[in-house]
């Protein structure tokens, strides 16, 4: 396929009230995308639309954890806009917790956000993508989509899913839509902080480690790794894996499937994760 180009062409981005998806909608702006920009939260998503005027940048509120097919949105983009073009699935929440803490009701919550909202999305969305050529999906996984810490079963169940489910669509729509998964790590996102606590931690333990782990080890900008996405898709580029950290842990994986975890512990600069 082509290079992908971004000026004039429709870009629907999850979770663009902060972080990376932020950074994206300013990117894309930048580049003469017209963005539609979505997420739960409303203040978040009129302050960055305010901030990429006059570029052309629809909002839509909504809470991906609502378990809805999204075909209303995608509705709504082909009435405005025609269509989509490029699919940025990015919105994602953390959680902390062994499994025997973590509810199944938190376990499905996060699931609903990080993996079902990607499927549901991707597949409102397919027709018009197919629809217009040279169009593209990107999905954020994560490092831990490529390694599986204690204490994140959930989180990287998702994210371990969403790769799965990248790859194999990819192989579908090969030569018809592109397909870029992103695997980040150290960025500086609020995901850590953010991250709900299943299970008991009356002595804030665990909120705490989540503090410290985001002060440490997520340094990258977001703005970084937005340039890094946006010249990823732009060169129809399959992975992408952000940051010196995952990089090494990706290799680390290939190199010891079974015992990674073991040299990658006495790495983390976070006592106790």
């Amino acid at each position: 396929m082509e290079r992908f180009e971004y000026a004039g062409r429709t870009c629907v981005v999850t979770g663009a009230a902060s972080g990376i998806g932020a950074a994206l909608a300013i990117e894309l702006a930048r580049r003469g995308a017209v963005l539609v920009l979505v997420d739960r939260d409303a203040d978040g998503l009129a302050a960055v639309q305010a901030r990429l005027a006059p570029a052309k940048a629809d909002i839509e509120v909504v809470d991906l954890a609502d378990g809805g097919d999204r075909l209303d949105l995608a509705a709504r983009v082909a009435d405005r806009h025609g269509g989509v073009d490029l699919l940025v699935n990015n919105a994602g929440v953390a959680m902390s917790g062994t499994f025997d803490q973590v509810s199944m009701a938190d376990f499905d919550w996060l699931m609903e956000i990080n993996l079902r909202a990607v499927v549901r999305l991707t597949k409102a969305f397919l027709p018009q993508l197919l629809a217009r050529p040279g169009s593209h999906v990107v999905t954020l996984s994560s490092l831990f989509g490529l390694v599986a810490p204690a204490a994140q079963v959930a989180y990287a169940t998702s994210k371990f899913a969403v790769r799965g489910f990248s790859e194999a669509l990819r192989h579908e729509l090969a030569g018809r839509v592109g397909v870029t998964v992103v695997h980040p790590g150290g960025v500086r996102t609020n995901i850590a902080v953010n991250a709900r606590i299943s299970g008991p931690d009356p002595d804030g333990r665990q909120a705490a480690q989540a503090r410290d782990f985001s002060e440490r080890a997520l340094t990258m900008p977001p703005e970084r790794a937005a340039r890094l996405i946006v010249a990823a898709v732009q060169a129809r580029k399959p992975r992408l894996v952000i940051s010196g950290v995952a990089k090494t842990a990706d290799l680390l994986v290939r190199l010891a499937p079974g015992h990674y975890w073991d040299v990658i512990a006495r790495l983390i600069p976070v006592k106790g994760l």
